[in-house]
């Protein structure tokens, strides 16, 4: 149920001033953000620095809320500062700029032509050209260090030798009046999508362009599934040779196993570095060519165990970890150009800090300590970081900073103009005692205009997972300040299961999931109502994922809340075994299956706690959602309306576990904060 980690906060009275720390930041004046201006911020993502590190290409995603549409363009800035200039400006969405090692030219995915591929432009002028036809489509593009060939994944059929045949299985499965399916094994379907026989492989074209060549065949993907974070393919800096991450195809239900291996370029019989028997991903050779770094996990079976930065000796075939003194999980890396260091972001304490560690004496130090930090890259100079940075109430921009920490600045400020009228709501960081005595991090956000001497309704958003976090990060799907900007006190708690608070404390949810997380969250309420300008008989409570489980939890547990909203939340553990797909989590997580540990599954399913609901619950669910299936969420919904407990069901036929399509985004907001509006706010208020 994990959702993506980039992916939160709180407030309250008369004596809230003095009991809280200082503001992260406050804008004066203007008006209150709103759902359109949400849709109508530009959405930076990507960064990628030129060779010879005068420019940076970085993509940006703009919505077209009445076309219910997004498109991304290609945009260049030069790493000095100034002024960004649009390269590309296709209706297609152009994606994944890389450059070519000479600088001249920028290889891209794009759907110009209706199917995902790639295309190369020349920086100075001119109009792209077509590089891939792939049958099946190209994404992931990567050029190599020699100028010689480009890498990409594609779907195939893993018993296909060639293109001519991957596209005459495509054409006669869309021929096909029988849509049937026939499954031997698990993994049949996965988030939103049910498998159809194919594979993703990992090929190598010319650059010149030709016949592109796959070196992973057989039945097994490469790279893994991934929902973001770093590539889990890598270039040797000869162009050599590909180092890539690959999945055991046997136990792909319920093993989280993966391992590094590596291929020649001109083809040949891949060869396996890593043993590990938990997760290994994100190669990424040094500019030196002596070492591969990487990410691992210690413990099969758990996804949400702690990531080390691991170092690979290609001389001596050891490897060691860099971070083993470093209790968070490392996220991105990127190379010093001298290879003697790296420079990685890890999540802590609610923040995404950039660090860097030296090879040579394993000196650990933190550079940037705070702020959602990502897409980071280093200058060939190796004198400057580049990356993304956002919070609450920053959407992204590009930031520079000296590799010593110093000088950190925006490189744009392409939202500037549209959000300078806003007045955002005040954002804090908290910290209370949870269960067992523990520190709890959390975030408020008051409303915009907020008077302490007034009391407020709240609304406490309960983050996903259950191993994620509430971050200082712009969120599209759950904006604590579009909340806030209705009129409520936001809180965010981050209780057991949270990531960037140390490995135990994300280790104490497993098997305990309406325990020390529900004391933890209720213990927080009770603090945030005795700062003060909290109303306790107007308190609302929303969450997705994890959060919706917690959710449906608390309906079965307590009667505090006045309304709740439970997004694809879990609502009978035992069916929800029965019909996700990725099997490790609920086995980890319940400690084996409901047939092996019954007991366990049964004491915290919110079904069984059903004949206590009372409070008025909007439950909400994408039909296309595998994850936590919509049975799900029917089953909430049932349960609610058999007891004449007040309900609504929203149901997306067209979405997964997000709700992501920019209309149906406006229907999901307006219907949540009536909802909440309806049992929260008095009349007139």
């Amino acid at each position: 149920m994990r959702q993506a980690v980039r992916t939160a906060r709180i407030f309250p009275a008369l004596v809230l001033l003095a009991l809280l720390a200082p503001p992260l930041r406050a804008v004066p004046g203007g008006r209150p953000f709103t759902f359109d201006d949400l849709m109508a911020i530009r959405r930076l993502g990507d960064p990628q620095i030129s060779p010879d590190g005068r420019w940076i290409a970085f993509t940006v995603t703009t919505i077209d809320k009445a076309q219910n549409t997004r498109n991304t363009d290609i945009w260049l800035v030069p790493t000095s500062g100034g002024e960004p200039r649009q390269l590309t400006t296709h209706p297609a969405a152009d994606l994944r700029p890389r450059w070519s090692p000479d600088g001249r030219k920028l290889a891209f995915i794009s759907t110009r032509d209706g199917t995902s591929q790639i295309w190369v432009m020349d920086v100075t002028g001119g109009e792209p050209e077509q590089l891939t036809r792939f049958p099946t489509g190209a994404s992931g593009v990567l050029w190599s260090p020699d100028g010689r060939h480009l890498a990409f994944t594609a779907e195939v059929y893993p018993d296909c030798p060639d293109e001519m045949c991957n596209r005459q299985r495509e054409q006669e499965r869309a021929r096909s009046p029988v849509k049937a399916r026939l499954y031997t094994r698990l993994l049949y379907r996965h988030w939103d999508t049910w498998k159809d026989g194919k594979r993703r492989h990992l090929f190598v074209i010319p650059a010149a362009g030709g016949t592109a060549r796959d070196l992973t065949p057989g039945d097994h993907d490469v790279p893994p599934f991934s929902l973001g974070g770093p590539d889990d393919y890598a270039f040797s800096p000869d162009g050599s040779e590909l180092c890539f991450a690959r999945k055991d195809s046997r136990d792909e239900a319920i093993s989280t196993n993966s391992d590094l291996w590596i291929v020649p370029v001109r083809g040949g019989e891949p060869r396996r570095l890593t043993t590990n028997p938990a997760a290994d991903n994100s190669p990424l050779y040094s500019p030196d060519g002596r070492y591969i770094a990487y990410r691992a996990q210690e413990r099969p079976g758990f996804e949400s165990d702690r990531w080390r930065l691991m170092l690979y000796d290609r001389q001596t075939g050891r490897t060691r970890s860099l971070t083993e003194a470093l209790d968070h999980w490392v996220e991105e890396l990127v190379w010093a150009p001298d290879s003697q260091r790296l420079y990685f972001t890890v999540a802590e304490g609610g923040a995404f800090p950039i660090y860097t560690v030296t090879l040579a004496t394993g000196e650990i130090r933190k550079l940037v300590p705070t702020g959602a930090n990502e897409g980071l890259q280093i200058t060939p100079d190796g004198k400057t970081l580049i990356f993304l940075r956002h919070g609450f109430s920053q959407p992204a921009e590009l930031y520079r900073v000296n590799v010593d920490g110093s000088q950190l600045a925006p490189l744009t400020r392409m939202n500037a103009e549209r959000l300078a009228e806003i007045q955002w709501g005040e954002v804090r960081s908290i910290w209370y005692t949870g269960a067992d005595g523990a520190r709890v991090h959390g975030w408020i956000i008051t409303p915009p205009g907020f008077d302490p001497a007034k009391k407020y309704p709240m609304i406490v958003l309960l983050h996903g997972g259950p191993q994620s976090v509430w971050a200082d990060v712009f969120h599209y799907r759950w904006n604590a300040q579009l909340f806030a900007a209705a009129g409520y006190v936001i809180f965010m708690p981050n209780p057991r299961g949270s990531i960037g608070f140390g490995q135990k404390f994300i280790d104490e949810i497993s098997g305990d999931w309406g325990g020390k997380v529900y004391e933890d969250v209720m213990r927080g309420v009770d603090h945030v109502i005795g700062l003060g300008s909290v109303d306790p008989n107007r308190i609302g409570a929303a969450g997705g994922s994890y959060g919706g489980y917690l959710v449906n939890w608390i309906a079965g547990q307590t009667d505090r809340f006045r309304a709740l909203v439970s997004h694809a939340g879990v609502f009978n553990l035992i069916s929800m075994y029965g019909s996700t797909e990725e099997l490790w989590f609920p086995e980890w997580e319940f400690r084996g299956t409901p047939w092996t540990n019954k007991e366990l599954y049964e004491r915290w399913s919110p079904h069984n706690f059903a004949q206590n609901f009372k409070t008025p619950t909007l439950v909400i669910h994408g039909e296309l959602d595998f994850r936590v299936p919509v049975s799900e969420g029917l089953q909430m919904f049932t349960a609610l309306q058999r007891q004449n407990v007040p309900s609504k069901l929203l149901l997306f036929p067209d979405e997964g576990h997000w709700i992501l399509k920019p209309q149906n985004s406006e229907l999901w907001y307006r219907t949540v904060i009536e909802w909440f509006d309806t049992y929260l706010k008095a009349p007139g208020s």
